[in-house]
């Protein structure tokens, strides 16, 4: 299969940042997705619906001319979040999910959450409301070995939230393990999990290839090929609870490149043809719409996108550089090339160009 096409696809998790950052990567992913669930981890955090409202509006006016992208907006929870602002959020139509950090754990995680029992109240009405838990599912004591985070967090916390609240939807984030996927089969229908691109493509030792690769370092952090293995049985088997979650993380190209780097990469440039080197490797080209179009929304309950987009088997070169407001963005593969060339792009807004 050199062409295929699908339903417009969405990014159910996404960097977005702010400013001259906002406007700089936005594009990549309008040019894609339809729709994108907003990470709320910004300085500081958005922690109410009407700072959603703020940052959505933000978003807006940063889209390119024409564009109908549609940010769905989530809340970052805290221990003081409280059921009222669950109500609000939901009332409000425009915010689709909170988002669980445990303290720590990735980029502007020290507002997070040290105790996720201290916002049962807060869980328990999103459940009552059918409001998703986005959840990056690691432990952060510093006892756990890195690479372990993940299975120690899916084997006690997350095990004891599905028990306690069963009506609650929860989406793990950018799962990276064998056991996660195990975990996601096994679970509820309330249960599902995002994939990043990166994830599926990259195993550790990529962190290592020619030297320290800091465009590499993710978190989660990139595991043993094994695992790599399990994500693209999941993603082959076309499970319906997994779906498309790109976790692009875009951070200027100093603050990767220094001897305390930050964690993410940026794959919203080349998303979709990412996906599909995943996809056809294990033959799986024909699952792809799947993953990327139907899964997520009808998880999260909105209508499916009725355009559709197009990939051709072609290598196209990755640039080695993105603009990024002041500074500069190294994508992934940066320099490289990728196998597929995206050909017709996520439909503009009704009269736009």
């Amino acid at each position: 299969m050199d062409y295929l096409t699908l339903a417009t696809p969405d990014d159910w998790h996404l960097h977005l940042r702010d400013g001259d950052a906002l406007a700089a990567v936005l594009p990549d992913t309008a040019r894609q997705f339809a729709r994108a669930i907003v990470m709320p981890n910004l300085k500081p955090p958005v922690t109410t619906v009407q700072a959603a409202s703020e940052y959505r509006a933000r978003i807006l006016a940063a889209r390119p001319p024409g564009c109908a992208f549609e940010p769905l907006m989530t809340l970052y929870l805290t221990e003081r979040t409280t059921p009222q602002t669950i109500s609000q959020a939901r009332e409000s139509g425009f915010v689709h999910a909170l988002k669980y950090y445990p303290a720590g754990a990735t980029t502007n995680s020290e507002f997070g959450v040290a105790d996720i029992w201290r916002c049962l109240p807060s869980l328990e009405a999103m459940a009552e409301l059918g409001l998703p838990l986005l959840v990056h599912g690691e432990v952060t004591d510093p006892a756990v070995d890195v690479f372990d985070r993940e299975r120690v967090f899916l084997e006690g916390t997350a095990t004891r939230l599905l028990e306690r609240l069963p009506a609650l939807k929860v989406v793990l984030e950018h799962i990276t393990t064998r056991e996660a996927v195990a975990f996601v089969r096994r679970g509820p229908p309330t249960l599902a999990a995002t994939i990043t691109a990166h994830h599926l493509l990259l195993n550790r030792n990529a962190l290592f290839q020619g030297g320290l690769r800091p465009h590499h370092y993710c978190l989660p952090v990139l595991k043993r090929e094994a695992h790599r293995q399990a994500l693209l049985e999941a993603i082959a088997s076309g499970g319906s609870r997994f779906f498309l979650g790109t976790d692009s993380a875009p951070h200027a190209r100093h603050t990767k490149e220094t001897d305390c780097g930050c964690a993410g990469a940026y794959t919203a440039h080349t998303a979709l043809e990412l996906y599909a080197e995943a996809f056809d490797e294990v033959g799986a080209l024909a699952r792809l719409e799947g993953f990327a179009s139907w899964h997520g929304a009808d998880f999260y309950g909105l209508p499916r996108n009725s355009g559709r987009v197009a990939l051709r088997r072609q290598a196209v070169e990755v640039p080695a550089l993105l603009d990024y407001g002041a500074d500069a963005l190294v994508p992934l593969r940066a320099g490289g090339k990728v196998a597929w060339r995206l050909e017709t792009t996520a439909p503009a807004a009704p009269g736009g160009c």
